[in-house]
């Protein structure tokens, strides 16, 4: 919903009336995420997608229908569906999509707020359930209340189901620590929790040449992005014109000021150990979920014996990537730029970095 947040702004400023419809569960090879949206107009424009085109034509009618009904419904698309031949979702996946007749102004504030939050909304009581097959379109009910979780994993409200408010809460939080989003059951209900993670935060530590691709590759990825840098003639606005924050000042330092903590990804950048070195100790020190520092082999082995000499534990030691990034092979500065982000974002979701074709399960013989 966050890449739709300037086209829906524009068309309510217009005074347009909108729709939605939402991936609220996959199966097998869907081509889109839970969360996955489309937006529709009262006068027929679009935007997003809830399946990369196989079933968008679908989705649109279904919106104009639940406009006009007022009622809200889940609709399965999939091959062990009659109607996916019909839409042309023949390639293997199988989607749940909730479609309503309005698009709820809290999901719109919470994709355009800073701070994470997850909206928590009721299913129609005919939505299919968890198990792969067809299932018949329901007849759909008025759009129930949502309830909103926190950052720091509050629900406000309740479902007046203590057993669902306490399955609800416990998977919101880790909604907001992975991102995503996920239906799930409690009883005897079925619950969309749509996530608005707080922006990932990379901090780069040194305004290098490096430093320049890699904060634009970090905020195309949706990271807030910091760059600290003692020299004033390297963290310059010109520079770095997109950066969120351009910070001058030594990284121990400027650790509070920038609220340095274990949701961040660090960057050390400098090769100067009495640059690297003091940020390094920050970021391991207060769990930063990512630290990483460039250098040799030869120049970490080094530097590790130095930071335990500076009482830099061995667990924490362990925490540390360096060299940093994946192995790309280039060494142009948007390649290793490119090459660090992918390590950031492998750690954040808990990839591997392998090759995908080496992940996927070997194909029976025809």
């Amino acid at each position: 919903m966050r890449e739709l947040l300037e086209t829906v702004r524009a068309w309510q400023a217009e005074g347009a009336a909108l729709g939605r419809a939402v991936v609220v569960r996959t199966f097998g090879s869907a081509p889109r995420p839970e969360g996955a949206t489309l937006v529709v107009t009262a006068d027929g424009r679009l935007a997003g997608s809830v399946s990369g085109g196989c079933v968008e034509g679908a989705a649109y009618e279904e919106i104009q229908a639940a406009r006009a009904a007022g009622v809200s419904r889940v609709i399965r698309y999939g091959i062990s569906d009659e109607q996916a031949w019909d839409v042309g979702l023949a390639c293997g996946g199988t989607i749940d999509v909730l479609v309503e007749p309005y698009l709820r102004p809290e999901v719109l504030a919470a994709a355009g707020g800073s701070a994470g939050s997850v909206i928590v909304i009721p299913l129609p009581a005919d939505a299919p359930a968890a198990t792969f097959g067809p299932h018949p379109r329901g007849a759909g009910e008025p759009p129930s209340r949502s309830l909103r979780v926190a950052d720091d994993g509050r629900l406000g409200g309740s479902s007046g189901l203590p057993e669902a408010d306490a399955v609800i809460a416990r998977v919101a939080r880790q909604l907001l620590a992975r991102g995503g989003s996920a239906t799930v059951a409690a009883a005897g209900r079925q619950y969309f929790l749509e996530a608005y993670p707080a922006a990932p935060r990379l901090v780069i530590v040194g305004a290098v040449q490096v430093a320049m691709p890699l904060a634009r590759i970090a905020r195309e990825l949706g990271y807030a992005t910091v760059v600290v840098d003692g020299r004033a003639a390297f963290a310059t606005p010109e520079r770095f014109p997109d950066v969120d924050r351009l910070v001058v000042g030594w990284p121990d330092e400027v650790a509070d000021e920038i609220g340095l903590g274990p949701a961040d990804a660090v960057a050390v950048l400098t090769h100067d150990v009495k640059f690297d070195e003091p940020a390094i100790i920050e970021g391991l020190r207060r769990g930063c979920r990512y630290v990483g520092a460039v250098g040799s082999r030869k120049t970490q082995a080094d530097r590790r014996a130095r930071l335990r000499a500076a009482g830099v534990t061995d667990a924490e030691l362990a925490r540390l990537r360096g060299p940093i990034g994946l192995d790309l092979g280039g060494r142009a500065p948007a390649e290793t730029a490119l090459a660090i982000m992918a390590e950031v974002v492998a750690e954040r979701y808990g990839g591997s970095g392998a090759p995908m074709h080496t992940l996927a399960p070997a194909s029976s013989p025809a």
